[in-house]
């Protein structure tokens, strides 16, 4: 299982929900649906933007559960 931690990483950097989402072009929606698990995948483009606006890394941002 693999559990986002993208809101925890947004806490730590201070940013909101829309503050990310307008930097990324992103709706509040599809950034949502990310932040809670609700997305089945995730493209590498979007992860390396959210990395870039974040300053952090992939592993920041995900967790592996087994």
């Amino acid at each position: 299982m693999i559990i986002i931690r993208l809101d925890r990483v947004m806490a730590d950097r201070k940013i909101s929900l829309n503050e990310l989402a307008e930097k990324l072009g992103m709706t509040n929606v599809n950034l949502s649906n990310l932040k809670t698990g609700k997305m089945k995948g995730i493209r590498f483009e979007t992860l390396d933007a959210i990395c870039k606006v974040l300053d952090c890394q992939p592993g920041d941002l995900m967790e592996y559960k087994n």
